[in-house]
């Protein structure tokens, strides 16, 4: 694959429809999903012992829940996705940290 093909496809890869789920409704209420997404890419060329030339390279895009608007009776409203994993993860290192101060700050000092 040529690298002007890479970067073509990283550029239709990041539009707004790929950050925005088609709206849905029901009920009166219409839901747009939404995404944080990054990508990247990347290539080179060059040329082996018996002068050969090449190229070569990639791309690589992830995408993370980011919330949905929300449009209810004509009132929009974000409503965040919650990473739950993510709070626990930042929960447990905050009483870790928590727990080695007071250890440390109740832990009688010693004498030289």
């Amino acid at each position: 694959m040529k690298i002007d093909e890479i970067i073509g496809r990283t550029k239709d890869s990041l539009e707004a429809r790929t950050v925005y789920a088609e709206p849905v409704e029901r009920d009166g209420i219409t839901v747009i999903a939404a995404a944080t997404i990054a990508g990247g890419a990347g290539g080179g060329t060059g040329r082996d012992e018996k002068g050969k030339e090449g190229e070569s390279g990639g791309f690589g895009l992830t995408a993370k829940p980011a919330g949905a608007y929300v449009i209810d009776h004509g009132e929009l409203h974000w409503r965040p996705a919650v990473n739950v994993n993510r709070l626990i993860a930042v929960a447990g290192s905050v009483a870790v940290a928590a727990l080695l101060v007071v250890v440390r700050v109740l832990r009688p000092r010693q004498k030289d």
